[in-house]
């Protein structure tokens, strides 16, 4: 008998920025100024109200995403709330991905430490994939669309990597994590829909579970996903969420997903 079909799920966000929660069009943050960033939403909770709403509604696999410096006393209350089920991500290295363990988070999340100079450095994934165990490292390949094709983007999506997300890369990034973490970071804030095209290749290339982030703007979506990506590709929602000042009901997706299990 052919075991049952996988559905996906909704996977919930605390984005970081400044110590603070917030909801930010992936495509304008900077390294050099906030001048031309674009902020949808600032919470007027702390981080950890919103770690506890989800330990509430029992939503695992949710990550925290620091989005620059000066936000790690935040990540800390977050993980702190609900220890052992939420991701970290964001200054990820070899060098401190123990401390966010011991700080509560149940895996941690790397990108841009694996791509010195813009490329990808197999060493440096072999490294801390053995420092953390690969059941708790998640490989972020956010991305941004060149033509017909993905490539990973880096230090918060600003640089263009060498690796394009195909299925060769990631079944080779699959032997050393247990994860990945996709923003699509050209749709990502903007509420406009999600790139229907990249779910349903990642839905064809993984092997491992697998968040896609970026675009979502209504509770259909996730049937969507579930339905490009043969329940391979779970879902996050950012700023169209009512809790992150959108319209998508928090409590109608939580019923919605759960519906789907």
């Amino acid at each position: 008998m052919a075991p049952e079909q996988r559905r996906s799920t909704f996977r919930p966000c605390i984005d970081l920025h400044e110590g603070q929660v917030k909801q930010i069009v992936g495509g304008t943050l900077s390294d050099c100024s906030d001048e031309g960033l674009k902020t949808n939403f600032v919470a007027t909770q702390p981080p950890e109200y919103f770690a506890g709403k989800y330990r509430d509604n029992s939503l695992e696999g949710g990550h925290v995403i620091k989005l620059g410096p000066r936000n790690d006393e935040a990540a800390r209350r977050a993980l702190a709330e609900w220890r052992n089920h939420l991701q970290i991500g964001g200054g990820i290295t070899a060098d401190n991905a123990r401390e966010w363990l011991d700080a509560g988070a149940s895996k941690i999340i790397v990108t841009s430490y694996l791509f010195p100079g813009g490329n990808f450095d197999l060493e440096r994934l072999q490294t801390i994939s053995s420092l953390v165990g690969k059941d708790r490292l998640v490989v972020d390949v956010s991305c941004r669309r060149r033509g017909d094709k993905w490539f990973v983007a880096m230090n918060k999506w600003q640089d263009i990597t060498t690796m394009e997300v195909n299925k060769e890369n990631l079944n080779m990034l699959a032997q050393y994590c247990n994860e990945f973490l996709i923003h699509a970071a050209d749709v990502e804030g903007l509420c406009q829909g999600i790139d229907e095209e990249l779910v349903k290749k990642l839905g064809e290339w993984v092997t491992i579970p697998t968040t896609y982030a970026g675009g979502a703007k209504s509770i259909t979506d996730l049937e969507t996903v579930n339905r490009l990506s043969g329940g391979q590709v779970d879902l996050t929602y950012g700023s169209s969420l009512d809790i992150f000042g959108g319209i998508v009901s928090f409590d109608e997706l939580v019923k919605a997903s759960k519906q789907e299990h």
